[in-house]
């Protein structure tokens, strides 16, 4: 086999496909496609509107519970943003409240914030703030409550906080005998999302208590509401009981194991956030490997019919040995491949420098951080070339033998299936990287690249490694040789596609040997 000629059919299959447009946009959507994963999510939560609900409460007592408890947990919120610093957009006695409390301890702030709810605070507590604070409680506080309750949809929107006012709008009940068909009428013609009735003696039990909404799908209002209404009643029922609350939550609550992990250093440590997200970060390298090698194999095919059909394939044969020509192809795929994944991981690396993913909060910032590690970008290029070697050899014999991408559906099943094994095992395997069925999987070659990537937090042994490392190689090296066969008999093949079991007989077959039929025809 001639270097330079393998060479020259690798730079050409590489240069035919970078210079396509559907290269490009292709590798140039990743980022849109990223952003887009990252950004609509966020948006969409954004653009929901506010729940317009109402409560028709025949307790006596469980609506206005409630709403304390929201202008509590609301006021918490915005208290502390104004700590933090003032939301642009917000109302003046925010501004004025950051001011006050630039000045004050952590529990003279708690003291306040617990004032500032309640439309008649004690004397006695108010003294005990210092004057600019009492000066605010005064004169800013009821103005605060005010906004807070009848502040538009889109003011509180501009604030960008995570307000139950935001979320969750209940609106006045009507006056009158027949408040549930108005109620019913409201959700009919879209004024309210839902309407809770409480019944007459909820700390009884819950006759009585309906929730009535014609969204069927949507239960964040209610599981909301609902845990408001039970903190409620429990606290009544102890208190019926005469039991101490402090007391019934000593009682009741678990006892939780703090996780910790054997460090590098051989001693226990604790795990944070970081540590839980990289076990799980593998699923999503998985799919990434699974498509990187699934659309540059699907490249390699189709290349490989279109120009079979145009007779190319015929006139480069002239020129070079079916052998060059097929290891050519997929070596100049395979640099097409390399070429994506270059950028992908360019990409997120700019995400992470620029952008600065790694210091943003939650997924993100996770996304950051495992996107920049060498372990994880080092192990998918390595599968990568290995996972595309195998199934590009695999797909390079079936384009062979085919005319058009119709007739591949039926031969190329039996290769789809095994790219779908690690797919529905990926979860079990990333709950138990060294466990046996991942370690089996690891072994069967068609498997190994998509399990040995979900397994790197585990991580593996080195000898695993190696080992599964050396199976695939020689997987490769021999199903190249016997797919060199089935290409050098079917490049040239017209007509009728053969049958699976056909062309498993050319494997076996001598080299430069032709079967049978092949001969007669």
């Amino acid at each position: 086999m001639s270097r330079s000629k393998l060479y020259l059919m690798a730079r050409r299959e590489y240069l035919e496909n970078v210079r396509t447009k559907t290269f490009w946009i292709g590798i140039l959507s990743f980022p849109l496609i990223l952003c887009l994963c990252i950004g609509v999510p966020i948006l969409l939560l954004k653009t929901k509107e506010s729940r317009a609900y109402a409560v028709l409460d025949q307790s006596g007592f469980i609506l206005a519970a409630v709403e304390d408890g929201i202008l509590a947990d609301d006021m918490a919120e915005l208290f502390a943003a104004a700590d933090r610093q003032p939301p642009e957009g917000g109302p003046e006695t925010l501004r004025q409240l950051s001011a006050v409390l630039a000045g004050m301890d952590e529990e003279s702030r708690e003291n306040l914030r617990l004032l500032a709810t309640q439309t008649d605070p004690a004397p006695e507590e108010v003294q005990r703030l210092p004057e600019p604070a009492r000066t605010w409680l005064r004169r800013d506080a009821a103005g605060l409550r005010s906004w807070w309750r009848g502040a538009p949809d889109e003011e509180m929107d501009k604030l960008n906080l995570k307000l139950n006012r935001d979320r969750f709008r209940r609106l006045d009940t009507p006056s009158g005998a027949d408040v549930v068909e108005e109620f019913n009428r409201m959700i009919d013609d879209g004024r309210l999302f839902a309407y809770f009735v409480i019944g007459p003696d909820p700390v009884a039990g819950p006759e009585g208590c309906v929730y009535v909404s014609n969204n069927l799908t949507d239960n964040e209002l209610r599981d909301w509401y609902s845990r408001r209404v039970s903190d409620i009643v429990r606290q009544r029922r102890l208190a019926s009981e005469r039991l101490d609350p402090q007391t019934v939550r000593w009682i009741q609550a678990p006892l939780n194991f703090a996780s910790q992990k054997v460090g590098t250093a051989g001693a226990a440590e604790e795990v944070n956030k970081t540590d839980t997200a990289r076990q799980w970060a593998p699923i999503a390298f998985v799919y990434a490997l699974w498509i990187a090698i699934f659309t540059s194999s699907q490249m390699l095919l189709n290349n490989m019919i279109e120009e079979k059909s145009n007779r190319i394939l015929e006139v480069l044969l002239s020129s070079v040995s079916a052998f060059e020509l097929m290891a050519g192809k997929i070596a100049g795929m395979a640099a097409s491949g390399l070429t994506v994944v270059f950028f992908w991981a360019l990409t997120l690396i700019s995400l992470v420098a620029v952008v600065g993913l790694g210091a943003a909060p939650g997924p993100v910032g996770f996304l950051g951080e495992i996107a920049s590690d060498p372990l994880y970008l080092t192990s998918f290029v390595a599968y990568f070339l290995m996972g595309y070697l195998f199934y590009a050899t695999l797909l390079a014999g079936i384009g062979s033998v085919c005319n058009s991408t119709k007739e591949t559906q039926n031969l190329m099943t039996p290769i789809i299936l095994p790219m779908l094994i690690p797919l529905l095992s990926m979860f079990s395997i990333v709950q138990d990287p060294n466990g046996i069925l991942a370690r089996i999987l690891s072994f069967i070659p068609p498997f190994t690249p998509f399990v040995m990537m979900n397994r790197a937090a585990g991580p593996p042994a080195a000898w695993e490694y190696l080992a599964t490392t050396i199976l695939l190689l020689a997987t490769i090296v021999v199903t190249l040789r016997g797919t060199a066969k089935v290409f050098r008999i079917g490049i040239l093949m017209t007509g009728k596609p053969p049958r699976l079991l056909e062309i498993a007989r050319w494997f076996a077959l001598r080299e430069g040997t032709t079967p049978p039929q092949q001969e007669q025809n």
